[in-house]
Formats: C-alpha cells, sequence, structure tokens
C-alpha cells in the first residue's frame, strides 16, 4: 500500500472545516495535512473520516474541529458531596459530567430499604427522590453541561428525577444533553444489576427511546455498553459482537415501540472498554464504526446518514488495574487512553490509579484527567485526522475484528436474536469461558501483568485512599423518611397507581414517572412498582 501523503480536497464553503485545517504543524514546524491518504485517495473499505462506512472516524475533522469530550465518572456519597466533586472537576478543564450511582439506586432501592444496609454512598451517589437529584446538580447549569448517568434497572426514574431537576432550574427537556446508559441487555449478560425480567425491561427502554425521541432530542436514550462485558472477562472479539448484536437489539426495541428508525437511531451511542492490548484496541473501536454503518444502511434500511454513525464513549480498563504497585496503573491508563483516542472515540473517562482500593480522591482523579489533557494538547495525535489509518498492521487487524466478531453475529441472528440468546445463557456462558481461560493464562504467566506475576516486590506500596463518611447512610435514611413524611401522601398513592396503570396497559410510562417525581415518590417505590407488576428476575446461572 503507497503511504504518499495526499491532502484531501477541502469544501471551499465549510467555513469549519477550513478553519480546522488551518496553521497545525509539529512541534519543530513541519507543516501537516488533516489527513493522510494513499496516492490516489480513498480505498473503499476505508473510506474517509466522516465518509461511509466511518471506519476512519465518524467526523470530517476529528479533533482538528473539536477535542473529544473528557468525561470523567464521579459519584460518592450524598448529593451534596458528590455536587462538590463535580465543580471541582469542572473547574480544572473536565468538558463533561458523568454520574456514578450507589448501589441501592441501580437496583432501585430506597435508602431505608433492608437490603440497602451497608452499601447507601458507597460505590457512587444515593438518590432516592427528585429532591435528591435538585442537590446533586445545584449551582450546575444543566442547559450548559453535558450529563452522562451511568444507570440501568433504574434508568426510567432517573431520568424523571433528571428532567425535574432541570425543571427547578427553568430549563426544558429538550435543551438537555447527554446520555443515560440504560442498557439493561449488558446488564443480564455481564453486570447483573436488574429489577424486573429481559422483555418488560426492553419495553420500559422502549417508553424512553419514545418519549425522549418527543420530548428531550439532543439526549441520547441509551449507552450500549460493551464496557462491562469486557470486564466480566469476554475478549475484545466478544465484547465488540456482544455489544453489536445488543445494539441491534434495541434497534428492534425501537421499532418495536412504533417509531421509524431515522427517529430516534441518530441518538443511540455506545460505550467501550479500552484494554492493554494497545492495536487490537483501536482496530476494534475501527471496525465497529463499520459494521454498525453497514448494519443500519443494509438490514435496517435507515436513510439518514446520521443514523449509521457509531458514536461512543470508552472508558480504560477498570479491570486491568492492580492494588500491587499501584502508580503502575498511571501508566496503564495513559497508554490504554491513547488507544481511546487513536482508534477515533468521541469522550473518554479514565480511570484513576486508586480505583482497586476505593471511589478515587480528588487528587487520583485530577492526574487521570491530566493524562487526557496531556495526550490532547502534548502529544500531538489529534492534529491529524486517522493518524494511524493505512498502518498494514492497523487495517489487517481491523479487518480480522471485524470477520470475527460478524461470526459471532451471525450465531446470535441464528439462535432468534439477542434476547433469546441471553434467555439461553449463550453470551453468560461464551464470556465466563474466556474470562477463566485468561486466568489461567496469568497463572501460567503467558500473560504478563506488571507487578502480579512478573517484576514483583515485596514489600506493598501504600496510597491515601477516600474514606466513606459513616453518617452518609444515616443522613440518606433520614432524608428519604423526611420526605415520605412531609409529602401529600394521597397525591403520592394516585402517582404510584398511575404508574402501575401504566405498566399494565401499556401506555407510555414516562410522563408517568415525572409526575410521580413531582409528587415526592422515591425510587424504591416506582422500582416497587415495576416489581410488582412485571415480577421480579432472578438470574437462571448456568455455571
Amino acid at each position: 500500500m503507497s503511504q504518499s501523503p495526499r491532502a484531501p480536497s477541502v469544501n471551499a464553503t465549510s467555513s469549519h472545516l477550513s478553519h480546522a485545517t488551518k496553521g497545525l504543524v509539529t512541534q519543530s514546524g513541519l507543516p501537516l495535512l488533516p489527513l493522510y491518504e494513499p496516492e490516489g485517495g480513498a480505498q473503499a473499505s476505508l473510506g474517509r473520516p466522516g465518509e461511509f462506512p466511518f471506519t476512519r472516524g465518524v467526523y470530517e475533522t476529528m479533533y482538528r474541529g473539536r477535542p473529544w469530550t473528557m468525561r470523567m465518572f464521579a459519584g460518592f456519597g450524598t448529593p451534596a458531596q458528590t455536587n462538590a466533586r463535580f465543580r471541582a472537576l469542572l473547574a480544572k478543564g473536565q468538558t463533561g459530567l458523568s454520574t456514578a450511582f450507589d448501589m441501592p439506586t441501580l437496583m432501585g432501592r430506597d435508602p431505608d430499604d433492608p437490603q440497602a444496609l451497608g452499601e447507601v454512598g458507597r460505590e457512587g451517589v444515593a438518590i432516592a427522590t427528585a429532591a435528591d437529584m435538585v442537590r446533586l446538580f445545584d449551582g450546575i447549569a444543566l442547559n450548559q453541561v453535558s450529563t452522562s448517568m451511568t444507570v440501568n434497572a433504574s434508568a426510567s426514574v432517573v431520568l424523571a428525577f433528571y428532567v425535574l431537576a432541570a425543571e427547578a432550574q427553568g430549563t426544558k427537556p429538550a435543551e438537555l444533553r447527554g446520555t443515560i446508559q440504560n442498557d439493561m441487555l449488558k446488564e443480564f449478560i455481564a453486570q447483573k444489576e436488574w429489577v424486573t425480567g429481559v422483555r418488560p425491561s426492553l419495553r420500559i427502554i422502549g417508553d424512553m427511546m419514545a418519549y425522549t425521541s418527543r420530548a428531550m432530542p439532543l439526549f441520547h436514550p441509551i449507552s450500549i455498553s460493551g464496557y462491562h462485558i469486557r470486564e466480566a472477562g469476554a475478549t475484545a472479539v466478544q465484547e465488540l459482537a456482544f455489544t453489536l448484536a445488543d445494539g441491534i437489539g434495541y434497534v428492534q426495541c425501537g421499532l418495536a415501540a412504533g417509531l421509524e428508525v431515522d427517529a430516534f437511531a441518530p441518538r443511540l451511542s455506545f460505550f467501550f472498554d479500552i484494554h492493554n492490548d494497545f492495536f487490537e484496541e483501536i482496530a476494534k473501536l475501527r471496525a465497529a464504526r463499520r459494521i454498525w454503518a453497514r448494519v443500519m444502511r443494509e438490514r435496517f434500511h435507515a436513510q439518514e446518514p446520521k443514523s449509521w454513525l457509531l458514536r461512543t464513549h470508552c472508558q480504560t480498563a477498570g479491570v486491568s488495574l492492580t492494588a500491587q504497585q499501584p502508580l503502575n496503573n498511571v501508566a496503564r491508563v495513559a497508554l490504554q487512553a491513547l488507544a481511546a483516542v487513536l482508534g477515533g472515540t468521541q469522550s473518554l473517562h479514565t480511570n484513576s490509579l486508586d480505583e482497586t482500593y476505593a471511589l478515587p480522591t480528588e487528587e487520583a482523579a485530577t492526574v487521570a484527567l491530566r493524562t487526557q489533557q496531556i495526550i490532547a494538547d502534548e502529544t500531538g495525535v489529534a492534529k491529524v485526522a486517522d493518524p494511524l489509518g493505512g498502518s498494514w498492521f492497523i487495517e489487517s487487524l481491523t479487518d480480522q475484528m471485524e470477520a470475527q466478531a460478524l461470526r459471532i453475529m451471525a450465531h446470535i441472528d441464528q439462535m432468534g436474536g439477542i434476547v433469546e440468546a441471553v434467555e439461553q445463557g449463550y453470551p453468560q456462558r461464551e464470556i465466563g469461558n474466556s474470562a477463566y481461560e485468561f486466568q489461567k493464562r496469568i497463572e501460567r504467566q503467558e500473560e504478563v501483568v506488571v507487578g502480579v506475576n512478573r517484576y514483583t516486590q515485596a514489600e506493598q506500596s501504600r496510597i491515601p485512599t477516600l474514606a466513606i463518611a459513616p453518617d452518609v447512610e444515616r443522613e440518606q435514611i433520614e432524608r428519604v423518611r423526611a420526605a415520605r413524611a412531609a409529602r401529600n401522601a394521597e397525591s403520592a398513592n394516585k402517582a404510584l397507581e398511575a404508574v402501575r396503570d401504566a405498566c399494565q396497559s401499556g401506555e407510555n410510562l414516562m410522563p408517568r414517572l415525572v409526575e410521580a417525581g413531582r409528587v415526592g415518590c422515591t425510587l424504591g417505590e416506582l422500582c416497587g412498582v415495576y416489581r410488582s407488576v412485571f415480577g421480579e428476575y432472578r438470574d437462571p446461572g448456568g455455571f
């Protein structure tokens, strides 16, 4: 393949592209073209950035036009504590918020639920009422910031509370930008946080897709997540295949909800894990874009080019971090973040070095953010769109990733689709087998983990960690009980019955949930309605 650089044609009418391609040089002053291609132009299988099949990126100028969103995951303790962390990260240059919720919130339980004991505020922020959501974003203009919320089983309730928090600021739903993860298929496959079963969960997601299409056109109602699939032990190929198969399932879900594909597909987003095999992770993102573009155009006959785009958030691999020699995690995260950028991510979270011990300290979170800023502003990798495009190795690896993922996806189709595959335990078994085999390779030292099975040291490194105050749980319990006591009980009961009726009738749940949050119904109460109507899910196991 010829590697002679060739400048692409530049649309003179595009002031944005024209501005983005001026004056970029290396540190030595060598001029840089916006894009490098073989002589004769782009190959058909690759195209150019911003052109079908988007192998080289979803936007024409990529990071020359604007950098990726630096969206650091944050959430712990009370809403006020997380609000303070949000403000600190925004002050240090973070460009988007990403909210972590505690286990009771994720599982649809209030802080005073017996099953929440010992978990309130531990792994994220505790949210039980719309008032908690108002406190979480106090002083942060929701019409000016993009917010991501990592929540799935209780996502519909959390979204309703978010709409009410924006309303309290005078912001309309149509002005809100951001993403709610809301990916229940990967929960059943990998992360195991649920309220009700597979098919009722998809019905709720369909309601959310329909509601946001109408009321929140700038908001992404689902982030189709391979991250947790990979963290559970999947290979990169399995992560790619199962994630895109989940995406196909959600497109089918939107169609079943009565939506036209082009009405919701442009607002689907993805979320991938970036692990240690540097080039494989880059190839994975390139293959993902190409497969998705063809699926949307050829399988679902989407007409709008924005429907063909796979836009993705990425996060460095939490499972790759080690408690042994934790400072090594800084190097791991930096290399993983660089792979995400070279792979063409749209937003990125970098893990903190201390996350194997506890929630990140502010200092560790700052180092993780600075890692992204160094990549963006010091390395020069953002000055050229798809700088690795055309590499014999990268292109061959991308082709192999695509071919192997398509084989797995075809097998899922033969099973009747991803819902049937999940109900039969197919992805779960495959991931379990891969996790087992990888661990055996580590134990045989066929896979090297620096500081764990090679280059070890006798003395354990010590670093400061974040402690959650023991009074957080008591404070949140008192707050939710006070909220129940202060509300109009009759209005709350009527609102809960209205949600129950919508569950049974098939009416869209979202307007009912918003009204229920408005009159003080709690997250646990609303998820309790789901359990009572749809039944509580039990994992069928399989190992």
